[in-house]
């Protein structure tokens, strides 16, 4: 593959820590300013990818038909293929798909969850007890109850569906082993004949309508399914420590939440994930070249979207590495944009605003067990997640 001449031979510095070395990964925040100031189009010869570090290079690659998610996925480290969804596909397969996709994650089925998983989040917040990881005791249980209440998958099932997720969620990781890759293949056939068996069964709500759709074969509403919980699941149950890592430490901010309306909600939301997207980062491959703010990425090149890093640029955001809770306009690029713009968008950030919210009105008194961030963020690129978050409660209900 060639490389730009704008580019070659660039290199971080010697004491900048790649984003993927083991000291990059707990904190790819110095390569990320170093590339965004410096090469914002980088070809990095480590992993043979160019990589997108500025807001203005990633939101234009985002929005570039010429840079392929399909080949994208397809040329991942690891070799095993993806059910077709919304995520292996290009224009205008992607938006075949996507279309009935809106059965089960649009607007209207969002509003459709609402009462009910507002029910689920009053038990998860009272039952939380007064030592507790924010992580596994209410990241994990809120991400099960916001799926169970979106597939219709009574009580009973939710355990195994918590586990299958789990399991099925390391196909995350692209750059995963050999042997994890293997029980990731494993997991999402499991999960794959669960979610079919069920979808064959339920009666109402959005995933009733999505089986009855006859835009779809079952291969592919299982694709939408899968994708759904991969790139969901756990997703949103490392939200909640990461959302609380940010938060907890300003009190100003945990106010506004309780006291504030539903717009002050939104606006912190999206502050929230903005600081601390569980996915950094999202990855294409370029069908020609293709000329973007800072370089040129020549044909066939495999590229890196560095979302992480865009949304920290300070050429768009003021403070950058600031919580600000009312940042507005907020241009932050978690959910992507573009053709491929996040389906579960709104649903993750509506449930967010309900668990959040609900929860520091619950327990006024929520605080770090210990220091923010002492356990350390998982070694593992992606999904950006710290490895614990323990909490204190002192209860005052004033719902």
């Amino acid at each position: 593959m060639t490389t730009s001449r704008a580019t070659a031979g660039v290199r971080l510095p010697a004491d900048v820590p790649h984003p993927f070395s083991p000291a990059g990964r707990a904190d790819p925040g110095p390569a990320y300013r170093w590339l965004r100031a410096n090469d914002p189009v980088h070809y990095d010869p480590y992993s043979r990818m160019w990589w997108l570090t500025s807001h203005a290079a990633c939101a234009a690659a985002l929005r570039e038909d010429r840079l392929s998610a399909a080949r994208g996925q397809r040329e991942r480290a690891r070799d095993d293929a993806l059910p077709p969804s919304m995520l292996t596909t290009d224009p205008p397969e992607h938006q075949r798909l996507r279309a009935p996709g809106q059965l089960l994650l649009g607007p209207a089925a969002i509003r459709e969850l609402q009462d009910p998983l507002g029910t689920d989040v009053d038990a998860l917040v009272d039952a939380l007890p007064r030592e507790a990881d924010g992580v596994d005791a209410l990241g994990a249980p809120f991400a099960t109850a916001v799926f169970a209440r979106l597939f219709g998958l009574p009580g009973a099932d939710r355990p195994a569906f918590e586990a299958l997720a789990r399991a099925a969620s390391v196909n995350l990781d692209p750059l995963a082993g050999p042997a994890v890759a293997a029980v990731g293949r494993a997991a999402m056939g499991e999960l794959s004949r669960f979610l079919t068996a069920h979808a064959r069964t339920v009666t109402e709500g959005p995933l009733a309508r999505l089986a009855a759709d006859t835009r779809l074969t079952e291969r592919e509403r299982t694709g939408i399914l899968g994708l759904a919980v991969v790139g969901g699941w756990q997703p949103l149950a490392e939200a909640v420590g990461n959302a609380l890592y940010w938060l907890l430490p300003r009190p100003d901010a945990v106010a506004l939440l309780r006291e504030g309306d539903a717009d002050q909600a939104r606006l912190l939301v999206q502050e929230l994930l903005r600081l601390e997207a569980p996915i950094p980062f999202t990855a294409r491959v370029a069908v020609e070249d293709v000329a973007l703010p800072g370089g040129t990425v020549p044909r066939d090149g495999r590229v890196l979207i560095v979302i992480a890093a865009a949304n920290r640029d300070p050429a768009v955001f003021e403070h950058p590495d600031d919580l600000m809770p009312g940042r507005g306009p907020n241009p932050q690029l978690a959910f992507g944009a573009g053709t491929h713009f996040c389906l579960a968008a709104q649903l993750v950030r509506t449930s967010l605003e309900l668990l959040l919210t609900r929860l520091v009105r619950r327990h006024r008194g929520l605080t770090f067990a210990q220091p923010p961030g002492a356990p350390g963020w998982d070694p593992r690129p992606i999904p950006r997640r710290l490895l614990s978050c323990p909490v204190q409660t002192r209860s005052t209900d004033v719902r």
